[in-house]
């Protein structure tokens, strides 16, 4: 019989590593590093929503999180919560705003994943912008 416990200890580590990378993403400047984040943390096809973005693909996301940080210099995006996870399925606060300021952005993301743990779509929410 299988060890249930175990295998939901290991596969939230893998979720919890794969949202960290994600994290990571948008707060990484240099191209090849945050290529490379994308490239761990997603899916070949991932996808990625919000009420005022969407993107497909590695190549789409590298795109969208360069439009943000060219939009956004100096801002940092931050894991406010927690990740809540279970049967191919996670969700996370996040803030966005200034390195040394206040939060000027407000949200939550919806993700889907692999078996594996990586990002097969997020879905993401804006709750105070």
């Amino acid at each position: 019989m299988p060890d249930h416990n175990t295998a939901a200890v290991a596969n939230t580590g893998a979720i919890d590593a794969t949202i960290e990378a994600y994290v990571a993403t948008w707060n990484e400047t240099d191209p090849g590093r945050r290529r490379a984040g994308i490239a761990r943390a997603w899916a070949e096809a991932g996808r990625y929503r919000d009420p005022v973005m969407a993107s497909d693909g590695h190549a789409g996301l590298d795109a969208m999180l360069a439009g943000v940080q060219a939009k956004f210099p100096g801002f940092v995006l931050r894991r406010t919560s927690k990740v809540d996870a279970h049967n191919g399925a996670a969700r996370f606060t996040w803030s966005l705003g200034p390195a040394a300021g206040p939060s000027v952005v407000e949200g939550v993301d919806f993700c889907e994943l692999t078996p594996e743990g990586r990002l097969i779509e997020v879905v993401g929410f804006i709750d105070k912008m």
